[in-house]
């Protein structure tokens, strides 16, 4: 909404637009009344709408046409005054003003007009009767008000619709010619209608309207009041009111009742509770709200976020299959302007059968996208309305920034659950499949995926000590030269080599000693394709020596060539390392470091999965 207005008035001369301004300021007819009177401003708190307005005055006599076309220029709404006694003061305003009102302003940026009759004091008669086909002509007029300066007949009301065509205009809502709302209205008022609709059955139940009620005007309506609405929906629009509940026909129904009645108010306050700007047009403050993420910090989803995106996700998983179809997922993003998700997704998280996103994945892909482009996140929640269903300031209420990774490393603890690993290896070392693997795909299947539909990135759950984290796979680019800040920033390194390849481990030893050797990330070894027969590797050492010199865990044989899914105890293992960076060489060598580790993840799967089954029946 606007933060202040701009009122000018123009007209013919003698036509009372001084006396109208001073009538205003000191509510009496002025006895003296000059040429033109000064810009005015009326402080914000004695103005209905709590915004300060600036009244300005055009006189022929004391100023240029230039100084004119400059102040229709800077105005927010348009004031053409006429003398309801005076024939010429009205002919003047379609044969003169609104013609030059439409030459000196922008034509993507309408102003809106208010006819303003003044003198009825000195008439008995209307001139609404001559007025109102010029009004049905042109649609950038408002309203006309009769008023009289002399006797303070409408005065407060004209400035009060004045303000209001400013901070509530018709012209972005309702097509008169048509009689009906615009398309982009349509479109904000279906987003609003579809968030709103908590369980997604296609009506708003009496909770439902309530909850929408409060959150738009902060107040809820009476059961009476509630059973009114409807009824006037349903007299009107057979299909307004289904199963007791108002349709979004209903729902759309109603708003173009309350524009056409005049009560635009109405909408536009509904509007802007949902983040919609006077283009319609989602507010850049709403989407992306400031939040502060000092350097070495991440950004994870908290808790009422993740309970949020769980409701979103239960709402449109129709089948009660813990998995979205296509259509469903098509569903769920209908209150976007676009398809946030491509192909890829499918192949960055854990899919069922079908290949569609599982309850898993959509949780997983939401970290993801939190942790890589925290912006992007509240864009995201923003469309799906996260501050307004869960009662939040803003989508940044649902970020949990984390601390200096200095100071995890000092506390030797973390308190994060999302853990960056950058995966290194040559071409054809089996990045990709090690990617894959971790979200249970083992090569057979990972041979079906589109390289155009390929992912650089996995991520999924891994349990330690009981506790569920998120592990995010990042399988970097292997050019050497080229390596960014990003692909070098991570809470562990993995280098994939292949066993069968006796070229492939040099890659790694060289990644390691230019990048990582004198940092304090972490880094694991993997032996990939350990199905395929061991060859020698070109290298000055054999892989388990580098190791062995560089303080490193022994290479990790690793394959996804069987017929079952992978073992994800090696991911496990990633996390570990990940969540305790300052472990000593000897403790990762220990079996019962990682039996301690993997006997937690183990137990933590199983209940997992039995309380998975347990919510699949609640639902």
């Amino acid at each position: 909404m606007r933060k202040d207005v701009r009122i000018l008035l123009v007209g013919e001369p003698k036509v009372g637009k001084t006396s109208l301004i001073m009538s205003l300021v000191s509510e009496e007819f002025p006895d003296v009344v000059p040429y033109r009177a000064e810009e005015i401003t009326i402080p914000a708190d004695v103005t209905p709408e709590r915004v300060p307005t600036h009244i300005v005055d055009y006189s022929e006599a004391e100023q240029t046409d230039e100084q004119l076309f400059q102040e229709i220029s800077k105005a927010n709404v348009i004031c053409i005054v006429y003398a309801v006694n005076n024939k010429k003061s009205i002919e003047k305003v379609t044969s003169h003003w609104i013609p030059l009102i439409t030459e000196n302003t922008d034509k993507d940026s309408r102003v809106p007009l208010i006819l303003v009759g003044n003198k009825s004091d000195l008439v008995e008669h209307s001139s609404m009767e001559t007025i109102l086909p010029i009004m049905n002509q042109y649609s950038e007029i408002e309203t006309c008000v009769e008023c009289s300066a002399k006797n303070l007949k409408n005065i407060s009301e004209l400035f009060y619709y004045a303000q209001k065509a400013v901070l509530h205009p018709t012209g972005p809502l309702y097509c008169p010619e048509k009689k009906d709302m615009k398309p982009l209205c349509v479109k904000a008022l279906t987003r609003i209608f579809k968030v709103s609709d908590l369980d997604n059955d296609g009506n708003l139940n009496d909770n439902e309207l309530n909850f929408f009620q409060r959150t738009c005007f902060n107040t809820p309506l009476e059961p009476q009041a509630l059973e009114d609405v409807k009824n006037v929906v349903r007299k009107n629009l057979i299909d307004g009111v289904c199963d007791n509940g108002l349709t979004l026909k209903g729902f759309l129904f109603l708003h173009t009742l309350f524009i056409q009645r005049g009560r635009h108010e109405t909408t536009w306050t509904v509007l802007r509770r949902f983040g919609y700007d006077d283009d319609l047009e989602l507010n850049q403050d709403y989407l992306f709200p400031p939040l502060k993420i000092p350097p070495d910090c991440t950004t994870e989803l908290n808790h009422n976020a993740y309970l949020f995106l769980q409701s979103v996700f239960d709402k449109h998983d129709k089948d009660r299959d813990c998995a979205l179809s296509p259509e469903e997922l098509r569903d769920l993003f209908d209150v976007f302007p676009y398809m946030p998700w491509g192909p890829d997704v499918n192949n960055t998280v854990c899919t069922n059968d079908q290949g569609w996103i599982t309850y898993q994945g959509y949780l997983s892909q939401w970290t993801l996208t939190t942790y890589l482009d925290v912006q992007r996140c509240l864009e995201y929640l923003g469309y799906l309305g996260y501050s307004i269903i869960a009662e939040q300031e803003s989508q940044a209420a649902g970020i949990t920034v984390t601390r200096d990774k200095k100071i995890d490393l000092q506390k030797k603890q973390t308190q994060r659950s999302v853990f960056r690993c950058n995966v290194f290896g040559d071409i054809g070392s089996g990045k990709s499949g090690f990617l894959q693997a971790f979200l249970g795909r083992n090569l057979m299947r990972q041979k079906t995926i589109k390289e155009e539909h390929r992912s650089y990135y996995a991520i999924n759950t891994t349990y330690v000590y009981g506790q569920e984290k998120y592990l995010l796979l990042h399988e970097v680019f292997p050019d050497f030269d080229y390596l960014s800040d990003s692909d070098l920033a991570c809470d562990i390194v993995c280098l994939v080599y292949d066993v069968s390849n006796p070229y492939s481990f040099e890659y790694c030893a060289k990644v390691f000693k230019q990048y990582f050797m004198d940092s304090k990330t972490p880094c694991m070894m993997i032996a990939a394709k350990s199905d395929l027969p061991e060859v020698k590797q070109m290298y000055g050492c054999s892989p388990l020596e580098f190791c062995r010199r560089h303080k490193m865990p022994p290479p990790q044989s690793f394959t996804c060539n069987a017929a079952s899914a992978p073992n994800r105890d090696i991911y496990t293992k990633l996390t570990t390392m990940a969540m305790y960076p300052h472990v000593s060489q000897a403790d990762l060598k220990s079996s019962t470091f990682w039996l301690r580790a993997s006997v937690g993840a183990t137990v933590f799967a199983v209940l997992g999965f039995a309380m998975y089954r347990v919510l699949l029946k609640t639902r």
